[in-house]
């Protein structure tokens, strides 16, 4: 398979934060910014390997500044590293002041998704490369992304299986 530019997965997504997308601050709920995240990250994903993409994991969520009822939210979203299977997807979300016109950042997040055949199991990708300055410094940062979140799963895993399917007051009948 022949590689592809990150850029080629860009996906963009702009939305309008209306009423009942806010809380009690009248600010964007965390839950419905990270409905957008993967949405428009996924598509980025699928985008790249032409295939059905599955989230495997979401680094974290960095929520740095508060959007506001009436804001704008534009979601950004470019594959930024591929493994066999799997790729990072990098996503920015910058709101924006629709009537000063004011911009900002508001989050970040690093997803990984699983690009997976008819029948559900994991499918061979083509790799991507950087072109620009920003895209390099991801790409090049990513793998030790990979490690970190290879030992948080590992990690995850064993918590899974200390804790198991039981509520916590009935383990201990």
């Amino acid at each position: 398979m022949e590689g592809k530019p990150c850029s080629n997965s860009l996906a963009v997504k702009t939305a309008h934060v209306l009423p009942p997308d806010a809380n009690t601050h009248g600010t964007l709920f965390g839950g419905r910014l990270m409905a957008h995240i993967d949405d428009v990250a996924a598509i980025s994903a699928a985008r790249h390997a032409r295939k059905t993409v599955v989230t495997a994991s979401t680094d974290s969520v960095d929520f740095l500044q508060p959007v506001k009822e009436g804001d704008s939210i534009c979601v950004e979203a470019f594959v930024t590293w591929t493994h066999n299977t799997s790729m990072e997807v990098f996503v920015k979300a910058v709101a924006e002041d629709l009537l000063t016109g004011h911009r900002e950042v508001c989050s970040t997040a690093f997803l990984t998704f699983v690009a997976v055949d008819e029948s559900g199991k994991p499918s061979p990708i083509p790799s991507v490369y950087p072109v620009s300055e920003v895209e390099k410094k991801l790409h090049e940062e990513a793998p030790a992304r990979a490690n970190h979140r290879n030992a948080r799963r590992k990690q995850s895993k064993k918590m899974a299986a200390t804790f198991g399917t039981a509520f916590p007051w009935d383990a201990e009948k």
